[in-house]
């Protein structure tokens, strides 16, 4: 039996060159969980503990039909009130506080993956073990289009710097912003040596 590999299929959306680029991204669907607050937070951690046991039950209920597939990357949307932090972008949020950082954790899904089985994965996960977030788990579709995108290599805190590039490259072409910073997380960043993160950051333009 095959076993689908999101990163394989759809290999524009997980790969980005070392220099800012602009790229047609498709549409796509997530299991996904909203917060707000600190990343380095135990809250922050908890709900992404929230997410795989769910993904890895959707996973195993495909498998058992035949349509076997490999959990996805982690991704995340970020951003913050920009009328509250006036003046500040994203490659500025350095300076917003970090109790102030709202996001989106997200892994995508299959296109065979529906909402009514998302929704019977926790009712599953949940029977068996406690989860404190589980019931803010959505079902989620992102259709970005036209964004730039580039590969960030090391810790999230020279990010700014890669940001600054995409920016760069955005006004160079005369685009502007069209949706929510966006990162995919192609290292495990709960394990791996923070020089060696890859990580992919993307911003919908128009």
């Amino acid at each position: 039996m095959n076993k689908l590999d999101l990163t394989k299929k759809y290999k524009s959306y997980f790969t980005a060159k070392r220099k800012p680029e602009l790229v047609d991204i498709e549409p796509a669907q997530f299991i996904s969980i909203r917060g707000k607050g600190d990343p380095s937070g135990q809250p922050f951690a908890d709900k992404i503990e929230t997410l795989y046991p769910v993904a890895y039950a959707l996973k195993f209920m495909h498998k058992a039909k035949g349509q076997d597939f490999v959990v996805s990357k982690l991704e995340g949307l970020w951003w913050f009130d920009e009328e509250k932090f006036s003046g500040k972008t994203i490659d500025t949020s350095v300076e917003v506080p970090r109790s102030e950082w709202e996001y989106r954790l997200l892994i995508r899904l299959p296109d065979f993956v529906s909402k009514q089985e998302l929704e019977k994965a926790k009712e599953t996960v949940m029977a068996k073990r406690e989860l404190k977030h589980a019931g803010d788990l959505e079902y989620f579709t992102m259709h970005e289009g036209k964004s730039v995108q580039m590969l960030h290599v090391g810790p999230f805190s020279t990010e700014p710097e890669s940001l600054r590039h995409i920016l760069a490259f955005t006004e160079a072409n005369q685009l502007s912003r069209n949706g929510l910073h966006h990162e995919i997380y192609l290292s495990d960043f709960r394990k791996t040596d923070p020089q060696k993160l890859k990580t992919i950051l993307r911003e919908p333009v128009k």
